[in-house]
């Protein structure tokens, strides 16, 4: 069994799980979990976590993404990308000045709501949004709210007179169960029209980018010539966003055995998650106690490297 973290590159056409499914026929494993949903038609990196890389399955699906798309104005579609059918039409009769774009695009930026789109996998009592969409069933959607770092326009805005539209490309970093798809949407909105998102790219996710990415062809060809250890990177390096603290021995030992501690055990008081290692490897990983205010416990202890008691 391998123990650590893979990042994917997949491809247009595939679901998240098909990536999963594949994987774990390859490696010859069962403990393989993606680090969250990245639509079929989209492509791009899917980090993968392996064995005892599993438990940071919920980490990483919590850290800064970055997406290359492309935003198109003059309509809308049912499901806020190319893919769905259009639903509302307004001619771009003439084009819309970078300047208006770059700064509707600016005011995005921060903490803002979104309502998701009814094509998402967003419970409401029960079920899927995308189930009351493929029903005709019109429901009350939640109100979220997510972090926008960036949103810029990467090319000039190019206005097509024929078919009365205006595309560009842009960047954004986000935070956690961000809809790029809803902010080409909103964004559209700023600007006076209906708008969707054309194409879309996941550039990075979880501290991995497309650098580090490698198709399933590629991971099948590693592991037919047995270097596939070579791509796998530890557990360590899904936790470089954390804070990390390297314990002494005697630290260790209390760690190792999943203590609950005093809150300024470690010489200053915790109040977030914090990485704990022992001679570079990842032990654990720390929080605040949730009933016992004075108190820090485990949130995560990693046993493939408990060796040294």
């Amino acid at each position: 069994m391998y123990h650590g973290v893979l990042a994917v590159w997949k491809e247009a056409g595939m679901t998240s799980h098909d990536v999963v499914f594949r994987l774990r026929k390859l490696l010859g494993m069962k403990k393989v979990g993606h680090t969250g949903t990245l639509d079929p038609q989209v492509e791009g990196v899917l980090v993968i976590c392996l064995g005892e890389g599993t438990k940071l399955v919920e980490y990483l699906m919590d850290g800064t993404k970055e997406y290359e798309g492309e935003i198109t104005l003059g309509y809308s579609t049912e499901t806020e990308d190319a893919h769905g059918a259009m639903v509302e039409q307004k001619a771009v009769g003439a084009p819309v000045s970078g300047d208006a774009i770059d700064q509707a695009m600016e005011s995005m930026e921060g903490r803002i709501k979104q309502i998701p789109p009814y094509y998402s996998a967003v419970k409401v009592k029960g079920r899927r949004l995308y189930e009351y969409a493929r029903e005709g069933i019109e429901v009350e959607r939640p109100v979220r709210y997510v972090d926008i770092m960036s949103f810029k326009r990467i090319t000039d805005p190019v206005f097509n007179e024929q078919q009365e539209t205006q595309q560009w490309s842009f960047d954004v970093q986000c935070g956690k169960g961000t809809y790029v798809r809803t902010l080409a949407v909103d964004l559209g909105e700023k600007l006076g029209y209906p708008a969707h998102m054309s194409k879309l790219v996941r550039l990075a996710t979880g501290g991995f980018n497309q650098n580090d990415a490698y198709t399933l062809e590629d991971i099948k060809n590693h592991v037919e010539n047995k270097t596939i250890e070579s791509i796998i990177h530890p557990i360590e390096a899904g936790v470089s966003e954390f804070k990390r603290l390297d314990l002494t021995d005697e630290m260790y030992r209390d760690v190792n055995h999943g203590k609950v501690l005093p809150e300024d055990y470690f010489g200053f008081p915790l109040k977030e998650k914090i990485t704990l290692f022992y001679e570079d490897h990842l032990i654990a990983i720390y929080d605040k106690h949730p009933t016992k205010p004075s108190m820090i416990k485990p949130d995560k202890l990693f046993n493939h490297y408990r060796t040294i008691q």
